[in-house]
């Protein structure tokens, strides 16, 4: 070759590799400890991120510097939003990006969620991005990213740059690459318009445990969130240093790197912030490359009316004073680490969203009895409401539910005396209602009364005359952006009577916590009722028990109507499905599963035929915490977890496997747990007998325990 031949190659290859460069810009944050990374990339017009989360390994020689490792959690996997007026998941062109200065703080209470007061700090980027003018009209798309610790989300806004002032979301090309080798604690997402009364979806269907990642959902709809992952260990960290590499090529999607983590990794995906402003979304089934992706609404839902899309207005802050909240989709969520604590402990779904209006009282948590789970249709009849109220008054409870039917059995002048006697008895009345508009055939009245503004404000105002502390609304339509705004004028409404509001046969709460002061908690989960109804589910329900607290319960409040103490599930004693579990596991069910507003399962039988310190237990068992402290578990199998209420620790531990497991619990990591003034609930050796003692902690402050199958234990 000759010289200059040569020489024109160098130059050659220098242009292209510059060139490549060009196309592919990249940004790397990490959260305010250093430990967990996002990295996002440009390249050829397609925007797309990866995650994971950095560990120290100690250097080999003495004196030597440890080194820092990338442990990824989340593969390369794309972005992007498919709108009426272009597709923004191609021919991408960055005009901008900003990384705030310094950490963003949040700080803020939270009354109805797992912990009361809550301090996060988040690095932030933000790209903004164009695709060629004349196929959008000038529209401008923005990507958020905020970067936790152990915690990451996301979102798009859409603004105005030239005339078109508004916008329809199609879909997304939002995903989330997992390898291959993963495994899932899912659940489908259901028909559109089945089951009981053509009331589905309501995320209430059966989860798969543990199972590869590229199982196909029982409907072929995909996945509801909250969704959990396991990333089994392997030769994968991404930043292999050199004597550290792999000896194989890892294909896409199926290997991370060259050399062993230390431990499974956890990842849980979901959505905060839907509000009116959008629709609710779930996952696809995964590609045969571990590829989940964003999917939106059947068109079935809501009896088929309304766009399986959003309709999202654009920001101009030259026009509108508003616009500072207009044109953004929901976040997107991940919670990861080597560990199980991260997820039951995070706070993402209310730390990137802010209130929409005031409380316009000061909302407290309530406990609630509740004669449907047990006594079922015909117990919604005066004399037994009566009854139940004055369980309630007899457990020093704040409330009695009145449940569907109400309307046709009691009626309205009934209420009002029901309402009465609540109010003698320092007991506040809960009200069931039937969301129906046009939506479901369910026929359990009070319906068509909560489905639109006016004659739902008629009903508040009902409602708050006669002293009524909260509704319970069931039967929703799905996910469409058209049912989200039932939601979110049903809360808005009901704040205006300081009324709190309870969902049911529903979808997950996204955030609502915050977003909404005087919402309470939801239902979207295979709740109690299926006990009385399948002696499947009350074999299962342990391992249900000990799943909820790792997925369903980790990103919002969990309405599911626990802590059955009767031993048949039926009014008549010797009648109905028999119950597998046993006492002392319920009374944990009381802090394994967060609602502000609790509805237990407990009856007038159970003062007499239970023992006195259970029915104790119950009577000063808190809904509202504090603090959440994750200590030990695997879901599905067995989880210890403790929770603060105040200055009060609230400690479980619980089994649900096949075989007794002794467990030891060291309360050291519970700032302030007294050992030296601590009562012990369990089940006796046998696991039939339970029983009340003083625990005998060593001198580390450490108590081991064995728990028989489907027992638990309980300190407080």
């Amino acid at each position: 070759m000759k010289a200059t031949t040569k020489l024109s190659f160098v130059i050659y290859s220098l242009l292209f590799m510059l060139s490549s460069s060009a196309f592919a810009q990249t940004y790397k944050v990490l959260s305010p400890d250093g430990l967990t990374y996002l990295d996002v990339k440009l390249a050829d017009g397609k925007l797309s991120y990866s995650a994971g989360y950095r560990t120290v390994v100690k250097a080999k020689k003495k004196g030597a510097k440890a080194d820092t490792l990338d442990i990824p959690v989340l593969l390369d996997s794309p972005l992007g939003v498919y709108t009426n007026v272009g597709d923004f998941s191609k021919d991408l062109t960055l005009k901008e990006a900003i990384r705030p200065e310094g950490t963003i703080k949040h700080s803020y209470r939270l009354r109805q969620g797992k912990q009361s007061e809550i301090n996060n700090e988040e690095n932030g980027l933000k790209l903004v991005l164009t695709t060629p003018q004349r196929r959008n009209g000038g529209v401008i798309m923005t990507v958020q990213f905020a970067v936790f610790n152990n915690n990451i989300a996301y979102r798009y806004r859409f603004l105005q740059g030239g005339e078109t002032g508004a916008i329809v979301i199609n879909g997304e090309a939002s995903g989330f690459r997992l390898p291959t080798d993963a495994t899932a604690f899912i659940c489908p997402q259901s028909h559109a318009m089945i089951g009981w009364k053509r009331t589905k979806p309501s995320y209430e269907e059966g989860y798969i445990w543990d199972e590869p990642i590229t199982t196909r959902s029982n409907y072929g709809h995909g996945w509801t969130f909250p969704c959990l992952f396991r990333i089994p260990s392997s030769p994968t960290p991404a930043n292999a240093t050199a004597g550290q590499k792999s000896s194989t090529t890892p294909s896409k999607g199926s290997v991370r790197g060259g050399f062993p983590a230390a431990t499974d990794s956890w990842l849980l995906i979901s959505e905060t912030g839907v509000t009116s402003n959008y629709c609710g979304t779930h996952l696809s089934d995964a590609t045969p490359d571990g590829l989940f992706t964003i999917a939106f609404p059947m068109e079935g839902e809501n009896n088929g009316f309304g766009s399986t899309g959003a309709q999202l207005g654009l920001a101009n802050s030259k026009t509108s004073a508003n616009d500072e909240m207009t044109g953004y989709t929901p976040w997107r969520t991940l919670t990861f680490g080597p560990s199980l604590k991260p997820i039951v402990e995070t706070t993402i779904a209310w730390d990137v969203v802010e209130p929409l209006y005031e409380p316009s009282i000061d909302y407290q948590g309530s406990r609630n009895t509740w004669s449907w789970i047990m006594w079922q249709d015909a117990s919604i009849n005066y004399d037994d409401q009566i009854k139940y109220i004055d369980l309630a008054a007899a457990l020093g409870w704040e409330g009695c539910l009145i449940d569907g039917g109400w309307y046709e059995h009691i009626g309205r002048e009934g209420m009002e005396k029901l309402f009465a006697y609540c109010k003698q008895k320092g007991v506040r009345p809960w009200v069931w209602y039937n969301s129906n508009g046009g939506w479901n055939d369910a026929p359990q009245c009070a319906r068509q009364a909560m489905h639109n503004s006016i004659v739902r404000k008629k009903e508040m105002k009902w409602l708050h005359d006669h002293g009524v502390a909260g509704i319970k609304v069931d039967f929703f339509a799905g996910d469409k952006q058209e049912t989200m705004r039932v939601y979110e004028g049903l809360f808005s409404d009901a704040n205006d009577y300081g009324i709190q509001v309870i969902c049911h046969g529903c979808t997950l709460p996204r955030g609502w916590e915050r977003l909404y002061p005087n919402y309470c908690s939801s239902e979207a989960v295979l709740a109690s009722e299926n006990l009385y109804f399948s002696q499947d589910f009350c074999e299962m329900e342990a391992r249900h028990a000990c799943l909820h607290p790792f997925v369903r319960n980790t990103t919002a409040s969990m309405e599911y109507g626990g802590t059955v103490l009767q031993k048949r599930l039926h009014k008549d004693p010797d009648k109905g499905n028999t119950r597998r579990t046993s006492d002392v596991f319920e009374l944990a069910t009381a802090i394994a599963f967060q609602s502000s507003g609790q509805n237990f399962a407990l009856t007038p039988r159970n003062l007499t035929e239970q023992p006195q310190f259970e029915i104790d237990f119950m009577k000063q068992v808190p809904t509202t915490w504090d603090e959440t402290r994750f200590i030990d578990g695997y879901p599905g199998k067995y989880v210890i977890m403790a929770r603060r209420h105040a200055d009060h620790w609230y400690l479980i531990a619980m089994n649900a496997g096949p075989a007794a497991k002794t467990v030891t619990i060291d309360t050291t990591v519970l700032d302030g747990f007294p050992i030296k003034n601590t009562t012990l609930l369990t089940d006796g050796p046998d696991g039939k007998t339970p029983q009340q003692s003083v625990p005998k902690f060593d001198k580390r402050g450490r108590l081991t325990l064995t728990i028989q199958p489907q027992c638990a234990a309980v300190l407080y």
